[in-house]
């Protein structure tokens, strides 16, 4: 499996027109959808806005150690976290230093700088 990607078993369950997904290893875990696609879709942006900043994930718990209560079924939750880091990033702004000929080429020839680094540094750290 991919190093940015994590399944997690969550515990589904529906009351009346209300789907409601808790994924009990992670705190805060918790959320619902109008119906069971946008529950899980729900899901998926919970996992990824708890985990985006992180990089060390909470490990899975086993299925058989889930306590399930009344109605509800286990389902697994997969969430890509460097995909959703790219679509739902915020940027920051950042002050660096490069040397001033670097900065002249860079002007003349129209390149965005911001966007060389972050390019550099996502091919750095592997994300």
């Amino acid at each position: 499996m991919k190093k940015d990607r994590v399944l997690y078993p969550a515990a589904f369950s529906k009351d009346g027109d209300y789907s409601f997904i808790r994924v009990p290893d992670l705190q805060g875990g918790f959320t619902q959808g109008n119906d069971t696609l946008d529950a899980v879709t729900m899901a998926e942006d919970l996992i990824g806005n708890l985990l985006e900043d992180q990089s060390e994930y909470p490990k899975p718990s086993n299925p058989e150690d889930i306590k399930l209560e009344d109605g509800e079924s286990l389902v697994y939750i997969s969430v890509d976290l460097a995909e959703f880091r790219l679509k739902y990033s915020r940027t920051v702004r950042k002050n660096v230093t490069i040397p001033e000929y670097l900065n002249v080429i860079a002007k003349e020839r129209k390149i965005n700088v911001s966007q060389v680094l972050t390019e550099a540094l996502r091919a750095k750290l592997e994300v």
